[in-house]
């Protein structure tokens, strides 16, 4: 740790561990839910265990995202932040916005709309709470000696987030309309500006990790950036079709989905290529674990499984199944959730000077979670497969079929506990890396203190 205001970065880290721990309760609920255990459906109904378990995760990589922002920035930019107190109460705020939508899904209080139910007065506390963010984050940018490409893309990537943010919060009476520009969050968020933000964290702990010059490591970041950004944004026309748009939308969505790969498989080759060309090994080995299986499980969940999935003759059957959410477990666990966990297996030891990467827990950690998250996927595919032989394409009953699909529930619940064996094992071991304290400050002759830094987690 270079600077006192980079220990901010912890308490996002936190929450992103009480947020994940919470959201893996809630996929239980609904795994039994879909086992015919549906016990717990007076209290907490589908519906709403779905709402809680889709929220929280974009909540907690929302948190680890800004956690790493706070954490980069400084660093990148060779000052304080610009203003600690201010991402004291933007914590506090992402975190009060974050409880009162999980507390109002119980009770009814949503928009109803997929994947953006969060309630219309909680969307403007949102913007007000991103903008305050951006705002500390350009305002250090800003006033920085000096200016990197990771810095910049990260800051474009978050930028561009909270921009296309604003499209979902227009209503329309007609559902064309509004499924039209809801899809600009939802798509445009994971498949196209939040890999700008993957991009920036990537390269800086691949800087830090593999010793390999910073110029060559950005070179390469415009490159897979820019091709994965491209693909992203036009492969959001395989949702098109499906409400009511004309039909070239459906073609052109497969056509550029399809070169998704490509710019994912960028990803693992860079990745695996920057760490075999550093030359040297980090002692930090646990973090360049997780770094370059983001690499490699993104290509696998986000990249093949995507192209796989929305291939215009075969998405036509898999639309809505359980095969979507075979493809979105592995690519948001292998793009964003490992991207998160693996800064913060990095920034830890960093912010609190206990180097426990040299433990057996976090190896532990990685190698469960990711064979369990493994197994789920299989579970899935398996279940979205037969799903769409019963109900596409020999037309049973939605609810019949619902029934025979309870069986691989167990399979897929099985590999859930190991997942959540690893994930428990990565908690307790952030739990035991403890504060952050100023004793793991690295501080440079003649770096003048920053007095409202200091206070921080003091």
């Amino acid at each position: 740790m270079k600077y006192q205001s980079q220990r901010i970065a912890w308490l996002f880290f936190a929450t992103c561990m009480l947020l994940f721990g919470l959201q893996i309760i809630y996929g239980f609920i609904m795994a039994f839910a879909h086992m015919g255990l549906d016990g717990l459906h007076d209290w907490i109904p589908f519906n709403a265990a779905r709402a809680v378990h889709t929220n929280l995760l974009v909540v907690w990589l929302l948190s680890g995202f800004m956690g790493a922002a706070y954490y980069v920035i400084p660093e990148e930019c060779d000052r304080e932040l610009w203003s600690p107190r201010l991402a004291l109460v933007q914590w506090g705020s992402l975190v009060l916005v974050g409880v009162v939508a999980i507390v109002g899904f119980h009770f009814g209080w949503w928009e109803g709309r997929k994947f953006l139910e969060i309630p219309r007065p909680l969307d403007y506390l949102v913007v007000v709470n991103v903008l305050a963010f951006l705002l500390n984050i350009g305002m250090t940018i800003w006033k920085a000696p000096r200016y990197t490409t990771t810095a910049m893309v990260l800051y474009v990537g978050l930028v561009a987030a909270a921009l296309l943010y604003l499209p979902g919060m227009i209503a329309f009476d007609n559902q064309v309309f509004d499924s039209y520009y809801r899809w600009w969050v939802v798509h445009l968020w994971v498949e196209g500006v939040w890999e700008l933000v993957m991009g920036g964290i990537v390269a800086f702990l691949l800087i830090k990790l593999t010793g390999v010059d910073r110029e060559v490591i950005e070179k390469w970041l415009y490159v897979i950036v820019g091709v994965t950004f491209l693909s992203g944004i036009l492969g959001t026309g395989h949702h098109y079709y499906y409400i009511g748009t004309p039909n070239y939308w459906l073609w052109i969505g497969g056509a550029f989905s399809a070169l998704e790969p490509v710019a994912f498989l960028g990803f693992a080759w860079y990745g695996i290529a920057m760490a075999r060309k550093g030359g040297r090994r980090h002692e930090n080995g646990t973090a360049l674990q997780w770094t370059l299986a983001c690499c490699v499980m993104s290509f696998v969940g986000a990249g093949f499984l995507g192209m796989a999935h929305t291939i215009p003759a075969v998405n036509k059957w898999t639309h809505g199944t359980l095969i979507t959410a075979m493809h979105g477990h592995l690519a948001f666990w292998g793009a964003y959730a490992l991207l998160v966990l693996a800064f913060i297996s990095y920034a830890l030891p960093q912010l609190t000077g206990r180097a426990r990467y040299k433990s057996a827990l976090g190896q532990w950690a990685f190698w469960t979670s990711n064979i369990g998250m493994l197994g789920m996927t299989g579970a899935f595919a398996v279940a979205g497969i037969a799903q769409v032989y019963m109900e596409r394409m020999s037309g049973m009953d939605f609810l019949e079929v619902q029934e025979a699909l309870e069986v691989h529930f167990i399979g897929l619940a099985l590999a859930a506990t190991l997942f959540t064996i690893g994930i428990i094992c990565y908690i307790v071991d952030f739990a035991k890396h403890g504060l952050p304290t100023l004793e793991a400050l690295r501080v440079d002759p003649g770096t003048p203190p920053a007095p409202a830094a200091a206070e921080v987690l003091a």
